[in-house]
C-alpha cells in the first residue's frame, strides 16, 4: 500500500461527479425528520376518539408509564441509531478519513444498522395486533422510507469507499 493510499481523504474528492449520494443523504434526513415528527399511528379510542401518536409521543408515553427500559430501547433505535448513521455517512462522504478507519466505521455501522428496523417491526406488529383500532399514518411511511433509503445510501458509500 502506498503512503498516498493510506492518507486521509474525503470520498467526495474521489467521486466528484456523484451527486446521488449527497442528494440521497439530504433526502434521508428529511424523510427521517418527517418520520419522527409526523404521526405514525392513529388509535381509535371509544371515549377519546381518534388519537394520533408520533414516535416521540410513544417514547414519552412509555417513559411516563414507567416502562423506562422500553422507552430507552425505542429512543435508541428510533432516534439515536438512524441519526448517528446519517451523520456517520455524511462524515465518511464529506470529511477526510483514513481508509482503515473508514473501513472499520463502515463495518460497525453495518452491524448496528441491522437493528434500525426494530421499531418499524414493533409498529407493524402493533398495527396487525389491533387492526380494528389502529391505523397507519404517513409518519410510519416516512420513517420506513428513511430507514430503507439509508440502507441504500450505506451500500453506495461502502461501494464508493472500496473503489478508491
Amino acid at each position: 500500500m502506498s503512503p498516498e493510499s493510506s492518507s486521509p481523504h474525503a470520498l467526495v474528492r474521489e467521486h466528484r461527479r456523484r451527486i446521488d449520494i449527497p442528494v440521497l443523504l439530504a433526502g434521508c434526513a428529511v424523510a427521517l425528520w418527517l418520520g419522527l415528527s409526523e404521526p405514525v399511528i392513529t388509535v381509535d379510542r371509544l371515549i377519546f376518539g381518534k388519537v394520533p401518536y408520533t414516535v416521540w409521543g410513544g417514547v414519552k408515553g412509555l417513559w411516563e408509564d414507567e416502562d423506562r427500559a422500553l422507552a430507552v430501547i425505542v429512543f435508541l433505535f428510533s432516534f439515536v441509531t438512524p441519526i448517528a448513521k446519517l451523520a456517520l455517512l455524511g462524515w465518511l462522504w464529506f470529511l477526510p478519513t483514513r481508509p482503515s478507519l473508514r473501513q472499520r466505521l463502515l463495518e460497525a455501522m453495518e452491524a448496528v444498522g441491522r437493528w434500525s428496523m426494530l421499531d418499524v417491526f414493533a409498529v407493524a406488529i402493533l398495527i396487525v395486533a389491533n387492526k380494528m383500532q389502529v391505523a397507519a399514518e404517513r409518519g410510519i411511511y416516512w420513517f420506513c422510507a428513511a430507514i430503507l433509503a439509508s440502507m441504500v445510501l450505506a451500500t453506495l458509500v461502502r461501494r464508493a469507499a472500496r473503489a478508491v
